[in-house]
């Protein structure tokens, strides 16, 4: 076997322009061309049927190198109904600038894993490796998820392209795209035929290596095949300008990154203290019901009931047009809620009133099966507009689950559940206003006319705790519509 050969950046620059072509063509940003320049690459494309450089794990794909127009291909054809199959380097990479071309028959699903490595279940053999990390992945189906970020036989889906909804129809069907991956420190990027797609923060796998996927494939798909040609990875990917990407995803645990700050983000929880948090109808933080430790700030079990502990806490600060996101984890049959809006005008009983995310224990609490057609389930708008989520993305209770909130200025609203967004509707449009009418809210003066108020996160009298919880302002919210005709019809 070879070493993989050396290549300097400017073979692949137009000699007589002195230009990357790509650059020329339209085909590649100034800031990746930036980040290019003076790069020292590895070819990767082996040159030999035996794969130099690579060796197949887990399934039974096939995987073949044969000349083409453009170069050297490497196919690899579904074969397995069961298990997925990787090409892997046998080399293993850090930090790193990756870039390739692929070309996908049909709807054959496939990936690119960085930072990857391999396990066998104790008792199993060679056939029964489980290959695991990062994959940058390729997706030709309608979903249109390619260059997203998944992590593989780990933690699922880290960045689906739902966040980045134009990048969703940057893939070409039956054409060959280009994809570009760069692992920095915590940091991954992705974009596809030159647009920037992903933003990954996470420090899961510092290193590992570059594997190509052929998915499991159900017995219409065996024959067909994904190519890729043109592999280099170069060991020197300085920073880039800042992406277009409108989300970036940390794990990092009440992290605030660079990337977020640029874009508005600030943090609600240190994870060391309750600073800027105080009890709902109060002006200190409860003293008991509540904890910060760990870098969690948990709610404690009590009777069940609402506000029978600590009672709920509400922030400091009041918000117009914003977006909210925050990690969760409920204990068995819990439940609770993240409120926005919140008003301490209405003279209420329990918990303080706002529109609420729902935070629930599906399967156990009982709660689930009230109300009108699930919409007192796991993130929906409480008692008014059920949650359209898929079991896979929801967490039990005892593991993370991520919520996000978005109100935009013109009032509308969307709630997300682990980076899938499961409902949208208008603040105080009529529409919701009818769903009020129905509701438990119906009797409260004004409901859903807001333009600002806090957030709150409930203590239903179950334990539940929080962390990561980070909010960007996006404006003054508009008056609802129904409010100036209101107005307006008034004697």
């Amino acid at each position: 076997m070879r070493p993989f050969s050396v290549l300097l950046a400017l073979s692949a620059i137009v000699a007589m322009s002195g230009c990357d072509r790509r650059l020329v063509e339209g085909e590649i940003d100034l800031g990746e061309a930036d980040a290019q320049a003076e790069q020292q690459w590895i070819d990767l494309m082996p040159e030999s049927a035996e794969l130099d450089g690579w060796r197949v794990l887990g399934g039974s794909a096939d995987f073949r190198i044969e000349p083409g127009p453009g170069g050297r291909e490497i196919v690899g054809t579904a074969r397995d109904p069961e298990r997925n199959t990787f090409l892997a380097s046998q080399q293993t990479w850090g930090d790193f600038v990756l870039e390739l071309e692929f070309r996908v028959d049909g709807e054959l699903n496939s990936g690119v894993q960085l930072r990857s490595a391999v396990r066998s279940p104790e008792g199993g053999g060679a056939g029964d490796q489980v290959v695991y990390g990062y994959q940058a992945e390729i997706d030709p189906s309608p979903r249109g998820w390619t260059a997203g970020i998944y992590d593989e036989a780990r933690r699922g889906w880290l960045y689906p392209v739902t966040l980045n909804p134009d990048a969703r129809t940057l893939y070409r069907p039956g054409e060959w795209n280009r994809m570009r991956i760069v692992a920095l420190g915590d940091e991954i990027r992705t974009w596809l035929n030159g647009e920037a797609v992903a933003h990954l923060i996470d420090d899961a796998s510092g290193e590992g290596f570059v594997a190509l996927q052929v998915h499991a494939a159900p017995s219409e798909l065996h024959g067909t095949e994904v190519r890729w040609r043109n592999l280099r990875l170069g060991l020197d990917p300085r920073p880039a300008p800042d992406d277009a990407v409108p989300y970036v995803v940390n794990t990092r645990v009440n992290d605030l990154a660079e990337a977020e700050a640029r874009r508005g983000w600030t943090r609600l929880f240190d994870g060391e203290s309750a600073a800027g948090w105080r009890g709902a109808h109060a002006e200190e933080f409860p003293e008991a019901g509540w904890q910060v430790a760990g870098g969690e700030l948990s709610v404690l079990a009590t009777t069940g009931g609402e506000a029978a502990g600590g009672g709920d806490i509400v922030t400091e600060d009041e918000y117009g047009a914003f977006e909210l996101q925050l990690e969760f984890r409920l204990s068995q049959g819990a439940n609770s809620g993240i409120k926005y809006f919140v008003t301490e005008d209405y003279a209420s009983t329990g918990s303080a009133i706002g529109v609420e995310y729902q935070l629930l224990d599906d399967e156990r609490h009982p709660d689930a099966t009230q109300g009108r057609d699930g919409n007192r389930t796991l993130a929906s708008l409480y008692d008014l507009i059920p949650a359209d989520k898929q079991p896979r993305f929801v967490r039990p209770p005892g593991e993370w689950n991520h919520a996000r909130l978005v109100v935009r200025p013109d009032r509308s609203v969307e709630h997300w559940l682990n980076h899938q967004k499961v409902l949208e509707y208008t603040l105080g449009s009529a529409e919701f206003l009818q769903l009020v009418q129905r509701s438990k809210y119906r009797d409260w003066e004004g409901f859903g006319l807001w333009t600002s108020g806090h957030l709150l996160l409930q203590d239903h009298g179950d334990a539940v705790s929080f962390r990561s919880i980070k909010v960007r302002e996006l404006g003054a919210l508009a008056p609802a519509a129904t409010a100036d005709a209101t107005t307006e019809d008034s004697p």
